[in-house]
């Protein structure tokens, strides 16, 4: 699969369900620690994948995230300069967890361009501009229209959303690729894209709907 370079769009991470391990917090606190990007629904989704509801966590949040992607559109073409922002993992095991990277996008990088995806196990859903996932990484795609974004009122700005699931060292397994696993991830990674876009200020949410919709679609060139 083509990737854009790594000059194009500033990399960084803005981690999920950040919640202090074993203080009680439950929801409210996981809340707090994503600047209220999480849905009930996108934190009951972790609390399933990863079969807990204790994390560990490191970072910030909303502000930092909105701040380098409106530079970046500033600026394209500038190497990447800021380090990942918050990743997440079990309170029993850093490694195991998720992190989320924004970032600008070119059009080469969207994976809809054949049937080879889907031999693979990734799957293509109807959400934003292009949205896929397996059991491994999922991805969302979006257009922003916004103030904050330089240009973006002539041609929208590519936000490129992708939530990783982080293996543990041990055992190096991941969750099984099932269409629970699967709408899991999207659940998570819509609600973080929306919070983003919002902050943002894109015009209509960069055409996110308020819950995530779990339509597969075909690849392009799949009978």
């Amino acid at each position: 699969m083509r990737r854009a370079s790594t000059s194009v769009s500033t990399v960084l991470a803005f981690g999920l369900l950040l919640t202090a391990c074993g203080d009680g917090g439950g929801e409210s606190q996981v809340a707090q620690k994503c600047d209220g990007s999480l849905s009930a629904a996108a934190i009951g989704a972790m609390e399933t994948v990863l079969a807990t509801k204790e994390f560990q966590w490191d970072g910030t949040g909303l502000e930092r995230t909105a701040k380098a992607l409106i530079d970046d559109q500033a600026v394209l073409g500038r190497a990447p300069g800021v380090p990942p922002m918050c990743e997440v993992g079990t309170a029993t095991d850093s490694r195991l967890g998720f992190s989320v990277d924004f970032r600008l996008y070119d059009s080469e990088d969207l994976f809809d361009d054949g049937t080879e995806w889907t031999a693979e196990g990734r799957h293509l859903y109807g959400l934003g501009r292009e949205a896929s996932t397996d059991n491994e990484k999922a991805y969302l795609f979006v257009g922003c229209t916004s103030p904050q974004m330089k240009g973006s009122d002539r041609e929208s700005a590519p936000i490129e959303s992708t939530l990783r699931f982080r293996k543990p060292m041990k055992s190096g397994a991941y969750p099984p690729n099932t269409p629970a696993t699967r709408e899991a991830y999207l659940t998570v990674l819509h609600s973080v894209t929306l919070a983003v876009v919002k902050k943002l200020g894109c015009e209509g949410d960069a055409g996110l709907p308020e819950a995530p919709v779990f339509t597969e679609k075909k690849w392009r060139g799949e009978q």
